[in-house]
């Protein structure tokens, strides 16, 4: 197991910072479903700290979850700005734990995880080397050395490729990636530029283009121990996806090719802390890896519904206190996502934008 240094007395009464509150319908921040696993855990007794990028993310506000929120700067302001903002935050809360949820962020986390650790803020997240071995535009040289399959996937800086690639041996239709997020299976030429355009202006560069596979998408999602073995492995089938490809509803499985998949990469990696495994299951019978996610999935609360609780497997991992073998997940169970409205008071908004914090005692501002 990892040293991180002399944890409080028990991870029950920690105080966790989580970020990714963010809950877009068509593509949902994790956050809130880790709160979700960590609230309803068995005897936790701790406190949850919210942690978004914008006024509008609902975990800032949500008091039935979250203890407080707190605003954070762009992971495109530098580690520095990152580090400085935590600090303050853990000067007002005690933070033990962060948990951070969302690709774009993990970079500068890992660059500041010394500092962190120095101030008593525990992280078990994975590394600098290890973001970029499972970086999509990587991940091809991954899966050569793993012996893994994944469908063919190109760096692309000139849209003109989407005229000339099938002279260079590509056929459509072609699925226009970005390089943290967002994914379009695009027909034709005129459909992949502007796919092209639009991802390079939200995301930036490179764009890539990956070779569209005909199949069903299969997940799995677990920990890494640091060393190469992986820990609670729950996988899960799509059952309805949103305009962006994500789950609105899924059902728990059990797949031996697609766990012994995951298992290749965390020892291949020496993987540490939560990670996703996208694959797809082809019409031709193989099974691909579409991406690997560096941080716990959105449909994360489905671990906590199958009786194998990842958010709470990861404090009792840091802790010292992680169980040799976690609980095997129940296949064959549904998750169904759905959207609510949050009542927040103009006080609470108002101390966010000036502030950059609302402080809301659970089970307190609620409205009857």
């Amino acid at each position: 197991m990892i040293a991180l240094g002399k944890p409080p007395p028990d991870w029950r009464r920690w105080t966790i910072a989580i970020t990714g509150v963010n809950a877009k319908p068509d593509n949902p921040g994790p956050g809130l479903a880790v709160a979700r696993c960590l609230r309803e855990s068995l005897g936790f007794t701790g406190r949850l700290i919210g942690l978004g990028y914008e006024v509008l993310d609902p975990g800032l506000y949500h008091s039935g979850i979250f203890d407080a929120g707190y605003l954070i700067p762009y992971p495109s302001g530098g580690s520095e700005g990152q580090l400085e903002r935590l600090m303050e935050i853990s000067q007002a809360e005690g933070i033990d734990v962060m948990i951070p949820c969302l690709d774009a962020e993990l970079s500068t986390f890992a660059h500041n995880e010394a500092a962190l650790t120095a101030a008593g803020i525990r992280m078990l997240a994975p590394r600098q080397e290890q973001l970029r071995a499972r970086s999509k535009d990587n991940l091809g040289e991954l899966c050569r050395r793993l012996g893994i399959e994944t469908p063919e996937t190109q760096k692309v800086s000139d849209p003109g490729f989407f005229d000339r690639c099938r002279d260079e041996g590509w056929s459509y239709p072609l699925v226009v990636k970005g390089i943290y997020y967002d994914a379009v299976i695009a027909d034709t030429p005129d459909d992949a530029k502007a796919a092209f355009h639009r991802i390079a202006a939200q995301w930036g560069y490179p764009v890539l283009v990956q070779q569209f596979v005909g199949g069903y998408e299969i997940n799995l999602t677990a920990l890494g121990d640091g060393a190469g073995q992986m820990l609670g492995p729950v996988m899960m089938r799509k059952r309805a996806l949103t305009d962006k490809g994500k789950a609105w509803a899924g059902i728990s499985i059990e797949d031996a090719q697609l766990e012994e998949m995951g298992r290749a990469i965390m020892a291949g990696t020496n993987w540490r802390g939560p990670l996703e495994v996208e694959a797809l299951r082809g019409d031709d019978g193989k099974l691909y890896l579409i991406e690997v996610n560096p941080r716990f999935p959105a449909w994360i609360y489905l671990s906590h519904g199958v009786g194998c609780n990842l958010p709470q497997a990861l404090l009792r991992l840091i802790s010292g206190d992680a169980p040799a073998n976690l609980p095997r997940p129940r296949p064959g169970t549904l998750f169904i996502r759905y959207a609510e409205e949050l009542i927040v008071s103009l006080e609470q908004f108002q101390a966010i934008m000036v502030e950059g914090v609302v402080t809301a005692p659970r089970n307190k501002n609620r409205v009857a």
